[in-house]
């Protein structure tokens, strides 16, 4: 059995520090890899090194061997797209907003397989219709949802036909039956290589099989079969891991006096459409001061466009909402994004854009540092920008300064998408607590059924 990737004491430094600790592994011929651990274990910073992806203040050591060469960063970067290609963790860092998907899937075929124009057009739209997206072809990333874009993210990057294949988080804000698609798609399209994935989600490490790796703050702590690991683990890190998935937490849903709690929100009979399709039509419920109320769905079924509906950030097609609490002010109806880097801007650093947040809204500082040991934030995170933190920090940034506001509603989007099962569960305890504590009304999107269950006082479901 070949080896296809081979790293020796690979080690990531910025200056004198090690980030990663020197690690050696091998990527053979069907035998697929899978790494494991929580936002900032180091996972995705491997990954970079692997592809020649590291920032300028980092530096790599040790050898990276691709198809039993010793390769430098340039001839690593050559081999993009036809024999080397990394998945995304933000689908929108990979996409062209003005393009149609089947345009970005095609073009792929067009310039690296070199396929004529109809013949790559063909192969785009089968790969979209495996995916789940072949009604969503002619539609530009924007008028996706986060797990639509991520499909079409990975459509594109594995129409290359690359034999080795990096996923950073593939499946992350996908629902189950569209999670087990991806996995089979990746298996499939890696058939003739192989398959290293970055993962949070202990149930793909499990259905990958395979080698596993289990990575805690830049280290590597277990290794093995992944049946193994999994069933027997060694590490207390890893045990914790496993324990820390949805279906294995304690009920958590926050207590509330039906008799004087207030009616923050009053959805009556609405109904709204879009492109043509209805996605909810006769709809009525309300929210109350401190409940917290799930909703459960399949990726595209119209969960944000509600949440959207109800902060009035999209027309509705009939009924009526009522918000009842007049003292609020609009920025305490608020939104957490499923995709962050759709809710920040680049071009400053973390630190400046909450400096902003705290002139526009008089913000007490003393505030910040507690809550950022609260959601497990580095402080020096408010030196980078949104581009140079990982999905997971970033979605826990959005989350302070959501806090940090005084919410009386909260449409949390699919907030621990991003988030690895241990932070996860801290993120979603910490968001009871506030309905809890501040009165705040918390309507919680996922397609997590087992997440919802432990959480929530009401749940919808979505078909």
């Amino acid at each position: 059995m070949s080896v296809l990737l081979k790293l020796t004491n690979v080690a990531v430094y910025v200056g004198d520090t090690c980030l990663l600790e020197p690690i050696s592994l091998e990527l053979k011929q069907g035998e697929p890899l899978t790494i494991l651990g929580q936002t900032g274990s180091g996972k995705s910073l491997l990954a970079q090194a692997i592809m020649g992806l590291l920032p300028d203040n980092l530096s790599l050591q040790g050898d990276v061997e691709v198809f039993g060469k010793a390769l430098t960063l340039e001839q690593r970067q050559a081999l993009w797209g036809r024999d080397l290609v990394m998945l995304p963790q933000e689908p929108w860092h990979a996409l062209d907003p003005l393009m149609k998907g089947i345009n970005q899937v095609a073009e792929v075929y067009q310039h690296v397989q070199g396929k004529g124009h109809h013949d790559a057009l063909v192969y785009a739209q089968q790969d979209l219709l495996d995916v789940g997206l072949a009604d969503s072809a002619h539609k530009r990333p924007g008028q996706l949802s986060g797990g639509m874009a991520q499909r079409l993210a990975i459509s594109a990057a594995t129409a290359g036909g690359a034999h080795v294949i990096l996923a950073d988080e593939p499946t992350k804000g996908l629902d189950v039956s569209r999670r087990d698609g991806i996995v089979r798609l990746l298996q499939s399209r890696s058939i003739e290589g192989s398959l290293l994935t970055i993962t949070h989600d202990v149930a793909i490490a499990r259905q990958l099989g395979g080698t596993l790796l289990v990575m805690k703050q830049g280290r590597l702590v277990e290794q093995g079969e992944a049946t193994q690991v999994l069933d027997y683990p060694k590490d207390d890190y890893t045990r914790e891991l496993i324990s820390a998935e949805p279906s294995a937490w304690h009920d958590i849903t926050p207590s509330i006096r039906e008799d004087s709690a207030e009616a923050i929100l009053v959805a009556d009979n609405l109904s709204l459409a879009r492109g043509g399709r209805v996605l909810f039509d006769g709809l009525s419920f309300s929210i109350k001061q401190g409940e917290v109320v799930g909703i459960v769905g399949d990726s595209g079924c119209g969960k944000s466009s509600l949440g959207d509906a109800l902060l009035n950030l999209l027309p509705i097609s009939a009924g009526s909402i009522l918000r009842s609490n007049k003292t609020a002010k609009p920025h305490q109806w608020l939104k957490l994004y499923q995709d962050p880097p759709s809710a920040f801007s680049s071009s400053v650093s973390l630190g400046q854009l909450l400096e902003d947040l705290i002139l526009l809204h008089g913000i007490d500082t003393d505030r910040i540092a507690p809550l950022m040991d609260r959601l497990s934030l580095p402080h020096g995170i408010l030196e980078r920008n949104c581009l140079a933190v990982s999905g997971g920090e970033l979605q826990r940034f959005a989350i302070l300064r959501a806090l940090l506001l005084d919410p009386v509603f909260l449409f949390a989007d699919e907030p621990t998408s991003q988030l690895d099962p241990i932070t996860a569960k801290e993120v979603t305890a910490l968001l009871v607590e506030l309905a809890r504590e501040a009165g705040c009304a918390v309507l919680l999107v996922s397609h997590d059924a087992a997440l919802i269950q432990k959480l929530v006082i009401r749940l919808f479901r979505y078909k």
